[in-house]
């Protein structure tokens, strides 16, 4: 009796034994479990599934970065050859400017229209079809059936892009940067042009928050077409926002005074927002009175009204980074409310 249940009992264990080396071997090689790196679980499997956008982005920033440490290289020969508005190697500044700009700087102007509309093809190539190409092929459905929960994978769809989008324009607006500030004073204006969209974070700031609008435009269209278009009109929406009602009111302008007709200027590198004729106490007239084509009558006209400086208000290029950084922090805000109402949606409503 005793010899029966021994033999049982080792069959039994043998039985359990091998079935649990099938498991574990069947677990081993199951070519869908997440490898143990850097990304494992839930961020593995957003990698997997937007791999191919995310590569693309990473090739561009990698060509991006390479173009413009090429470009620094001809930049720095001509400042070495021929030095800045403030420490010129020339006699004639008219020449070093004309020279600079028909060198270098049509090459800045392209790098900038580059960078200009990186927020746009982030936000619609990759913020809008987030969610959304997930609520249209009905696979949302399948992820909120397993154990994952909501908040989980939320977390992790928002996570791994939109650090992904931080690293990726960091580095280019940091080579951008690089590029750019040497010649500064040369390059034609910082505020309107390009340079202040395009370097230090406000293009970190823009492209996330644009990128945030396109997943949350892609959550409530639930198509993916729809919330691509949605987020382009958004994109040119914001920066038309932006160029005309904000960035002018990031910072004080300064103002100088100088005798009408003398050769005072601002200081090199300043960016001229307006101008004013002024009286010897100060009155100011707008700066088309007594300006016309009849020098004789304008003088008559100035001497008439006491007319006898000019006033100019610009930004300093001093100001430049604290107006940078504010911009980028009203951006940032906007994209933690945007993001927020993401996550609170996911979580409170059907998706």
């Amino acid at each position: 009796m005793s010899s029966t249940q021994s033999a049982g009992n080792t069959s039994s264990t043998v039985h359990m034994s091998e079935t649990s080396g099938t498991s574990n071997a069947s677990t081993t090689s199951s070519p869908t479990a997440a490898p143990r790196g850097i990304l494992h679980g839930l961020p593995w499997v957003v990698w997997r599934r937007h791999r191919a956008t995310l590569l693309t982005g990473l090739a561009i920033t990698v060509v991006g970065c390479a173009l413009f440490a090429y470009q620094r290289i001809g930049v720095m020969d001509f400042l070495n050859a021929k030095g800045t508005l403030s420490n010129s190697k020339v006699g004639d500044l008219a020449d070093l400017i004309l020279d600079f700009n028909s060198k270098i700087d049509p090459t800045f102007s392209r790098d900038s229209d580059f960078l200009k509309f990186v927020p746009a093809v982030v936000g619609v190539f990759l913020g809008a079809p987030l969610i959304a190409r997930e609520q249209e092929r009905g696979t949302i459905k399948l992820v909120m059936t397993q154990s994952v929960g909501r908040g989980r994978w939320i977390a992790a769809t928002l996570g791994v892009p939109l650090a992904f989008v931080a690293l990726c324009t960091t580095l280019l607006t940091v080579a951008f940067t690089w590029l750019w500030s040497p010649a500064h004073e040369l390059a034609s204006g910082w505020l309107g042009t390009g340079p202040f969209e395009t370097t230090g974070p406000v293009p970190v700031a823009m492209t996330l928050f644009v990128t945030a609008c396109g997943i949350a435009l892609g959550m409530l269209f639930k198509r993916v077409i729809t919330a691509m278009a949605a987020t382009a009109a958004l994109a040119l929406v914001t920066a038309l926002i932006w160029s005309d009602q904000i960035r002018g009111r990031l910072a004080t302008p300064r103002s100088a005074m100088y005798p009408y007709g003398s050769d005072g200027h601002i200081p090199y590198g300043a960016e001229q927002v307006d101008w004013w004729a002024a009286t010897a106490d100060g009155k100011r007239f707008d700066k088309g009175t007594c300006y016309s084509y009849d020098q004789a009558a304008d003088v008559a006209c100035r001497a008439k009204l006491g007319i006898v400086n000019r006033v100019t208000q610009y930004f300093d290029y001093g100001q430049m980074a604290g107006m940078q950084w504010l911009g980028a922090g009203i951006l940032l805000a906007l994209t933690a409310v945007v993001l927020a109402f993401v996550v609170w949606r996911a979580r409170r409503r059907p998706l």
